[in-house]
């Protein structure tokens, strides 16, 4: 009877001691933020998180210009991200092996729009937009009327040019200058290697009938309407581009304080924005092209959750529950959305972004949306160095010489990278 009694005791034991084991399989999130702007709120919904549910989220932000080594890094770790970003073609190609189909999964389930998805050849949904975007030339209306212009002189380049050339020669007088400044260290230089020179790549695209996979080459059609804005924010500013190289002039300030007209970058931007500038809108990169009045802004994302697929079974559950709840809480979404300005998402908070309602209201007028081809630049940080370089050397000294080094990290440098990245 004893014998019998003790191993009653000790199979119930062993079954508590299994299930307890089974409880504290929580599992944990390592998100690998690929917005440094973000981070301080990405932070804040993390805690609330941990501390309505009792499971660790992990927010480690990379630096800006940085996040293929970061993640490349951070993937060998035994540690490694459980939500990541998987933002364009060629990151598909890298990193479908480590990304969870979320085809019919409760994510997926919460999206309003199929727009921001990235499939790899196999129809599997390899990560999902968590935000979108837009891009172009962020302006202050109230220092525009007082240069003694209006914003209706800005639907071409011919009024911009005009309107920036006259800001800048009275700059002295006025107390303000047309554009911040445009500043080449990897704080900044993406506006310009990254968002800028989607113009080119965008009507380029347009004709050829639109990207829908990396081209192998380009043909540099557009080069000349991307030195005409290039050169007028660089020709028209408060910092001489011979100190664009070494960077830390704070465009964002130099705007906020009212200092500059213009500040090239993008939706993100508003919250901080909006609190100097409450009026501040945005208008596309008008270069020259014909029929340009009708250009909208520049609306995409490269933002795109993915949750790695070699991480255990409870930490993708872990990742799957808090990406859910982070689009359905209604506090946690109203912090995201006020960082990343909108989220496709059907129970996400509505967007107060000023910048995409005037996206939107281009739209609305009947104006083309310049897509993000941008996304599709191949070996983006070996390719982007590559422009920084040369675009450095050219703000040194505007030559055609160095201009045409411009013109070859450009075109060139795409073919060459391309090659490089499908080897």
């Amino acid at each position: 009877m004893k014998k019998a009694l003790s191993l009653l005791i000790v199979a119930i034991m062993c079954i508590g001691l299994f299930a307890g084991c089974g409880n504290t399989e929580k599992g944990s999130v390592y998100w690998l933020n690929f917005k440094p702007e973000s981070d301080t709120v990405l932070q804040e919904v993390a805690q609330m998180y941990t501390e309505k549910t009792g499971i660790e989220v992990k927010v480690v932000t990379a630096a800006s210009g940085t996040y293929n080594q970061t993640l490349i890094a951070e993937m060998d770790k035994s540690e490694a991200p459980t939500l990541f970003v998987i933002g364009n073609q060629n990151a598909v190609k890298e990193w479908k092996d480590y990304a969870l189909d979320l085809k019919d999964s409760a994510i997926a389930k919460e999206l309003n729009t199929d727009a921001y998805n990235m499939y790899d050849e196999d129809g599997n949904l390899v990560s999902i937009g968590y935000c979108y975007e837009c891009y172009g030339i962020i302006v202050n209306p109230d220092l525009i009327k007082a240069a003694g212009h209006t914003m209706d002189e800005l639907k071409n380049f011919a009024g911009l040019k005009a309107v920036a050339e006259d800001i800048h020669a009275r700059a002295a007088e006025l107390g303000f200058d047309a554009f911040s400044a445009s500043d080449m260290d990897s704080s900044s230089s993406w506006r310009f290697t990254g968002h800028m020179a989607n113009l080119e790549y965008y009507y380029e695209s347009r004709d050829d009938g639109g990207w829908k996979s990396c081209p192998e080459s380009i043909d540099g059609t557009y080069m000349e309407n991307f030195k005409n804005l290039y050169d007028l924010c660089i020709n028209n500013s408060l910092t001489p581009a011979t100190e664009l190289a070494t960077g830390g002039h704070d465009a964002a300030n130099q705007f906020k304080t009212k200092k500059a007209a213009f500040y090239v970058n993008g939706s993100w931007e508003y919250a901080s924005v909006a609190e100097a500038v409450p009026n501040a809108t945005m208008i596309p990169y008008y270069c020259g092209v014909e029929g340009e009045e009708k250009a909208g802004l520049n609306c995409g994302t490269e933002n795109y959750w993915a949750i790695n697929s070699k991480a255990s079974e409870a930490d993708q559950k872990a990742t799957m529950d808090f990406m859910v709840w982070c689009v359905t809480d209604p506090e946690a979404s109203r912090k995201l959305v006020d960082t990343f300005g909108v989220m496709p998402y059907k129970s996400a908070a509505e967007s107060t972004n000023g910048f995409l309602a005037a996206a939107s209201k281009y739209t609305a007028d009947g104006c083309y949306v310049m897509d993000w081809a941008t996304n599709y630049q191949p070996n983006v940080d070996a390719y982007r160095a590559a422009l920084v370089s040369a675009l450095n050397k050219y703000n040194a000294d505007q030559s055609d010489a160095n201009w045409a080094e411009v013109e070859t990290a450009f075109v060139d440098g795409w073919a060459y990278q391309y090659k490089e990245a499908n080897k």
